[in-house]
């Protein structure tokens, strides 16, 4: 986490020389790397996954739901671990179970073991993600050159989310939905070998105790919710497996909080949540991942199942979104504190929505042309957004717990994005069942995604103050 580089111990470290912190830092920004592209790589291989796979709407949704579920969980807990235990080798263990993952993945003979695959994906990067940036913090001490280190680890990300589509419409197209995973392979034999010689072991002393009844809590109260809302369709809302779900998990998570407020050392503070500034934020933040990530699982399935395109093609087209995410998140942070958090934030949440409803009204017959821009739009939005409100919720806390914020704000946007795919597939589930067409379906759950961005607009545009940003 951020701020535990103020306190740590060094051990082994590579030396204070301009050339062994580019090195290290290039390993960090290509783990990083890795993780993003995953996230994006699969959403172009999901129709062929349902082709070859012989699965269901529900079964794509569990394929991106295991993985973000798990992440979205275990951040918090995996920068604890990193500080406690040692962030290179935290890092290099979630690299390798990342790695190994993978491989799971690309031979999964069923739906059940690509499932599986995804859950320790999940495992690895909840540890890799956070430990990269901890390793990067204890390695840039002085403030403004981790700035600069910072801002490249997040330009790399971008990179990753952009290239997704296309590697993943190339991959599928040649050689089929495991080749999406058989690429992270040599990228992580790369960083194994690398960081095992170039990086240098550090950790904080005085980081906190591990919250292992919030961690265990968490991912069961989320799951049992998350599961219900996926099976739902297909079992009946009013199943008692279903109805059990979602009474267990409102149960377990009433529980979470009662633990979280009895603990010591707490994954997840409630008090941070008395800041209306923090709650503010991190409230839009789940509705930024919720229609983010929901809306862009059926890009491609709209693409190919809808409008007819390869699945080559369909990556290409998806592009503007990702595209236009990379180009303008640098500049967000420069306009909010030129303008504010919330000229900036509501601005790009209205745009995002607006963007997300025009996708609703297009068709089989649309043509290209008259697309591209929509999805530009809509990653203009999310863009404009999502290091803002990030900002907004460090501001609003001590400079000692900014590396907390920052997960916190991490971790709320991956929750919404697990109940964006659970949900909006949900809408495109019942509009089928109701003899609606695959177009429909589609397009509802692009305007629903729409609709509740332009709530969250209107809500941030309401609540979200403009303090003083440093």
């Amino acid at each position: 986490m951020l701020t535990t580089h103020d306190s740590a111990t060094k051990v082994g470290s590579p030396g204070g020389t301009r050339a062994s912190r580019a090195a290290l830092l290039t390993v960090i920004c290509l783990g990083q790397f890795m993780v993003l592209l995953d996230s994006t790589i699969v959403g172009a291989a999901l129709p062929d996954m349902q082709l070859r796979l012989h699965t269901q709407l529900t079964g794509l949704q569990w394929i991106v739901d295991a993985y973000v579920l798990l992440v979205a969980m275990l951040l918090l807990s995996g920068g604890v671990f990193a500080d406690r235990f040692g962030r290179k080798q935290v890092f290099l263990a979630g690299v390798a179970v990342f790695t190994a993952a993978s491989v799971l993945c690309s031979f999964a003979p069923s739906i059940g073991w690509l499932i599986a695959g995804r859950v320790v994906q999940g495992i690895g990067a909840a540890a890799l993600s956070p430990a990269s940036l901890a390793l990067l913090a204890a390695a840039y001490p002085v403030a403004r050159e981790r700035v600069k280190a910072i801002g490249l680890w997040a330009g790399f990300s971008g990179i990753g989310l952009a290239a997704g589509p296309l590697a993943g419409g190339i991959m599928v197209d040649s050689f089929g939905w495991p080749a999406i995973f058989l690429v992270n392979v040599p990228i992580g034999a790369a960083l194994l070998l690398a960081g095992l010689r170039i990086l240098g072991e550090s950790r904080n002393p005085a980081a906190p105790a591990i919250d292992v009844p919030g961690t265990v809590l968490s991912v069961l109260g989320v799951g049992a919710l998350t599961y219900g809302l996926i099976e739902g369709g297909a079992q009946g809302w009013t199943s008692p497996v279903i109805l059990g779900s979602f009474i267990g998990g409102a149960v377990i998570l009433a529980v979470f909080v009662v633990v979280e407020r009895r603990g010591s050392t707490p994954m997840l503070p409630l008090r941070l949540f008395r800041q209306r500034l923090f709650t503010v934020s991190n409230t839009a933040m789940v509705v930024v991942g919720f229609a983010l990530m929901g809306s862009a699982f059926f890009f491609s399935q709209f693409f190919v199942y809808v409008q007819g395109s390869s699945v080559l093609r369909a990556g290409l087209q998806t592009l503007p979104a990702s595209l236009a995410m990379v180009i303008v998140s640098p500049y967000a942070g420069r306009l909010a504190a030129r303008y504010g958090f919330r000229i900036v934030v509501t601005g790009g949440l209205a745009l995002a929505g607006l963007g997300l409803l025009a996708l609703g009204f297009v068709h089989a017959n649309t043509d290209y042309g008259n697309v591209w821009w929509r999805l530009a739009v809509v990653g203009i939005g999310f863009g404009l957004t999502m290091s803002p409100l990030t900002g907004a919720a460090i501001t609003s806390v001590g400079p000692q717990e900014g590396g907390l914020a920052s997960g916190v704000s991490s971790t709320t946007r991956q929750i919404g994005a697990v109940l964006g795919v659970a949900v909006l597939g949900a809408v495109v589930r019942a509009q089928e069942s109701g003899g609606a067409s695959v177009e429909t379906g589609l397009t509802s759950a692009f305007v629903v995604a729409g609709a509740v961005t332009l709530a969250s607009a209107v809500f941030t545009g309401l609540w979200l103050r403009n303090p003083a940003i440093p």
